[in-house]
């Protein structure tokens, strides 16, 4: 081994081993699998990635030494918005735009940028140790992949839950398409709040007062609303009132679903064209609606001329972009005298969610899914396997999140205006643009393949729908469409079953569907999670996965969300340069707390490298005492456990086997790298192998000393290997395994591999206890190592075989343990004979008092300590004392009195047992010097 451990080497090695060799299948195991939540074909590890990746690798180590079958697919999704924007931009680089190329070479110039540079990240995945099944990886536009979109479109479509309607969605004038509600970001904005006063069209002189951040949509106003139980103005219901710099007189309606009239002026313009609750209440009102911007969001002449907008306005803002627009109107406003007045106001401004351009509510035709359809709601089922517990979501304060949401779902736009992506398998017979056809062949033909002419009129001039499908449409589909199933089974669009001629081989299907375990951010909850609850329940008739766990997000040291602009991005894979995969996948997971965000700091992944730095020293000390010509290798059947270090040390590894086997199963990551954490470094590390050195000196048993802490260690890299599976894997080729074998393929520790006999708590209580009541003397009396101490032990008040009652006789072997005491707590002798008369330093254990001869110099010191000790309990006591002696604090709760009368008592208690140590130095000065 080497002197240093170098986790640079060591880990590229191994991720390139496991990387070219997938794990061993368990065909007769019980199945465990899960879906990797596709990152982005154009992204590159970030810190969210390496936490979601490290706790599913986590999952899947472990599963597979538990022994089950596990099936962990990888893969990426085409990102249709954001690989079009990055191939734009290199477009853009070189002179060139994708309208100067043709749709398909466009389309082919992506999927050459997606072959030379759209791996990165699975490389990435690969270098931090997710041992994925590699060769089932999936692409969301793999030809199979591809299929199950287009065969679920047409499932959806001939069941009525696909339409094609023209209705307010929002657009972005960046990215030049639509977006669904769950990808614009709302953050909160410095604006204005402008006060319009819209005249009464028959009532001189008398006007309603409307609010708005937005003026330029007033050009398209086509109501104002008044709640009909507020008597300041539901008089005029019914009445018309005048849209400033318009030539239209708009109503006044009654409309108590819009208007809140506890809020503002109590009236509220109703602008059925950019805003959704507006159409609404257009519907509602039988509204027409305006649409005043172009797709690029500039204020466009035909519909400022169609809302009969003043001629010199329209010539004035044609053109003009939003905000420039809002400028002319408020001018024009102020001209007109319609402004009443501005006012600052802080309100939330939607974003598009890749871009960050401003969003626009515009009026445009597109598909929709329906979603809670009173007739057949996807939602509901959805809901319902979360309230049955057919899906778990852990944690669960997460439910009332998920229903919330999914009880008010609105229906899902799922085409996009862009080229990259999965086709709308719909086509229009231009047959009806020359009078040829009936009504019929206005509306789309769907079907998994390119007609070959109008099933109504047999016109062979088809058009082809020029828009795509939402990205998230495709990753809805993720948990079955990457295990073969590509349309026709179970679902039932087709009527096809596993083996009918032309069916998806549905081997991996039956086996891993549902998938067990989802990992995943809260974030992308409603965007993918409830989304493929829909999906599967919908075509597979059951839930896609049975857990979904989900986890924080990852923020810098100081809580702050990570962000370029901010500069505090922590890169993984800069971190693990630094300071190794191991101890990052580490910190991670002991952090990974239900619920709360992760705070990295470099100090804590400093921490768990030191931590990687003790496991690798552990075994080139146990490499460094091994007997000439001893096995490292060897598995012994049954391990000897024979010396009361052995069995101490087996007992608390049982212990710790069994909590990390049971927190894993309860997903509480953080605990049981807690628990793995205190057992290697402080337990077995900083104890036992300390201990086995006292063995060790024997030589008889030396050889069986070796043996053993071998054969434990071993059960440390087994216990470590899901959380740090680099380094245990390389000492596991040294301790654990021969032949090629890998330490993943071993069994997982659990508790029931270990016995009990019960002697770990006496050695707890006679060895472990006083050797640290005694190095704390040692340092509390400033006594150098070197000096060579005497200890007396006496058991407390010993009641034989009262262990529950805190009180032990001393163990009948206690001749076996004498040694460890000795050479832990470097002392001349222990002894349980009566202690010699003071000068004494006391020491006090649950168990035992030690007692310790000491000189005079060490007498006067002792006197010393126990003053300043009394002296501190005393300034705490005397507070607290002259509380209880006020007459004020009677007033006081009773457990609040309560909690101080106890804690004076026992402050009380414990100055008189030191008073009474005092006392036995009677005679001593004061001060040492």
């Amino acid at each position: 081994m080497e002197k240093v451990y170098d986790p640079q080497t060591i880990e590229a090695k191994w991720a390139q081993v496991w990387a070219a060799t997938p794990p061993t299948a368990r065909p007769d195991a019980h199945p465990f699998s899960m879906v990797i939540p596709p990152p982005n074909v154009t992204g590159a590890l970030h810190v969210g990635h390496a936490l979601n990746n490290t706790l599913q690798d986590l999952l899947a180590r472990w599963r597979r030494m538990r022994g089950d079958d596990v099936l962990w697919i990888p893969g990426t999704d085409h990102a249709g918005i954001a690989t079009q924007n990055v191939v734009e931009r290199q477009l853009a680089q070189a002179g060139e735009s994708r309208h100067n190329l043709t749709r398909d070479a466009f389309i082919q110039r992506v999927w050459d940028w997606k072959a030379q540079s759209g791996g990165t990240i699975i490389e990435q995945l690969k270098r931090l140790g997710a041992s994925c099944n590699w060769e089932q990886e999936r692409f969301t536009m793999d030809a199979g992949l591809s299929r199950a979109v287009r065969a679920v479109f047409v499932q959806l479509y001939g069941e009525g839950l696909l339409y094609r309607a023209e209705r307010l969605i929002n657009w972005c004038t960046r990215c030049q398409t639509a977006l669904s509600d769950i990808e614009v970001e709302h953050e909160e904005t410095e604006g204005k709040l402008y006060h319009i006063q819209y005249p009464l069209d028959d009532a001189a002189g008398a006007f309603l007062t409307v609010a708005t951040t937005r003026p330029e949509t007033m050009l398209g106003d086509a109501a104002v609303a008044v709640h009909p139980d507020d008597p300041r103005l539901n008089h005029w219901i019914g009445h018309r009132v005048r849209l400033p710099l318009t030539h239209r007189a708009i109503p006044v309606v009654g409309d108590a679903i819009l208007v809140d009239r506890e809020f503002g002026t109590g009236a509220v313009k109703v602008t059925p064209g950019h805003d959704f609750n507006d159409e609404q209440a257009g519907k509602r009102h039988n509204l027409p609606i305006f649409s005043l911007f172009t797709p690029d969001g500039l204020l466009d002449a035909a519909g400022l001329t169609a809302a009969q907008v003043l001629p010199e306005c329209v010539a004035a803002l044609s053109g003009q972009t939003i905000l420039s627009a809002r400028t002319q109107v408020v001018k024009g406003l102020e001209e007109a005298g319609a402004l009443a007045r501005m006012e600052a106001h802080r309100h939330a401004v939607g974003r598009c969610y890749r871009c960050k351009t401003v969003v626009e509510p515009r009026c445009s035709l597109q598909w929709f899914v329906r979603v809670n359809d009173p007739n057949h709601s996807l939602a509901a089922p959805a809901i319902e396997a979360v309230r049955s517990r057919r899906v778990r979501l852990i944690p669960e304060s997460w439910e009332a999140n998920f229903f919330g949401w999914m009880e008010h779902i609105q229906d899902w736009c799922v085409s996009r205006q862009i080229w990259w992506g999965h086709p709308i398998p719909a086509w229009y017979c231009r047959g009806n643009d020359v009078g040829q056809c009936g009504m019929k062949c206005k509306e789309p033909i769907v079907a998994m393949s390119t007609p070959t002419h109008c099933p109504h009129c047999g016109s062979a001039d088809l058009q082809p729908d020029t828009d795509v499908l939402d990205t998230w449409f495709s990753s809805a589909l993720w948990p079955f469409s990457t295990l073969g199933w590509s349309g026709g089974w179970p679902g039932g669009w087709s009527g096809g079953r596993p083996g009918d001629a032309g069916a998806p081989d549905a081997s991996l299907l039956a086996r891993f569907y549902p998938t067990s375990v989802l990992v995943t951010s809260f974030d992308i909850l409603f965007f993918w999670v409830a989304r493929m609850m829909m999906m599967g329940l919908h075509c597979m008739k059951e839930v896609p996965f049975r857990t979904v766990y989900i986890h924080a997000l990852v923020r810098d040291a100081e809580g702050e969300k990570m962000s370029k602009s901010r500069g505090n991005v922590v890169d993984p894979l800069t971190v693990m340069h630094q300071y190794g995969t191991d101890a990052l996948r580490f910190t991670l997971a002991a952090m990974a707390s239900p619920g709360r965000d992760i705070r990295l700091s470099p100090e804590r992944i400093e921490g768990y490298r030191n931590f990687a730095n003790k496991i690798w020293n552990a075994a080139r000390f146990i490499q460094m005492n091994a007997p000439e010509g001893e096995d490292r290798t060897v598995e012994e059947a049954n391990s000897p456990w024979r010396s009361p270090a052995e069995r101490w040390i087996v007992g608390r590894l049982r212990q710790a086997a069994g909590e990390v086997n049971q927190k894993l199963a309860d997903f509480r990551f953080d605990e049981a790298a807690t628990v793995l954490y205190q057992f290697v470094w402080h337990e077995f590390c900083d104890w036992y192998l300390e201990l086995a050195k006292v063995d060790g000196q024997d030589a008889a048993r030396k050889a069986a000393t070796y043996r053993t802490t071998t054969a434990l260690f071993r059960e440390v890299l087994k216990l470590l290997h899901p959380f740090m599976p680099f380094i245990t894997e390389e000492l596991g080729q040294t301790f654990c395994v021969g032949g090629g074998r890998r330490l993943g393929d071993l069994p997982y520790p659990t508790a029931e591999d270990f016995p009990d006999d019960g002697a770990g708590v006496v050695f707890e209580q006679w060895v472990i206890a006083p050797v640290v009541a005694i190095r704390n003397l040692r340092g509390e009396m400033n006594l150098p190592p070197s000096e060579v101490l005497h200890a007396f032990l006496r058991p407390k008040d010993a009641v034989a075989g009262d262990v529950e009652g805190g009180v032990v006789p001393p163990p009948p072997d206690f001749a076996s343990l004498k040694p460890y005491l000795i050479r832990l707590a470097r002392l001349g002798s222990v002894t349980l004979d009566a202690p010699p008369p003071p000068p004494n330093m006391t020491a006090s254990t649950a168990r035992l008092e030690i007692v310790i001869p000491i000189s005079e110099t060490h007498r006067r010191n002792e006197r010393v300590r126990l003053e300043r000790q009394r002296a501190k309990l005393e300034q705490e006591r005397g507070p607290l004392a002259l509380k209880l002696s006020d007459p004020y604090f009677v007033r006081a709760p009773q457990a609040v009195q309560e909690k101080h009368r106890l804690r004076v008592a026992a402050l009380s208690a414990e100055i008189a047992r030191i008073e009474g140590e005092i006392a036995r130095f009677t005679g001593c000065p004061q001060n040492p010097e």
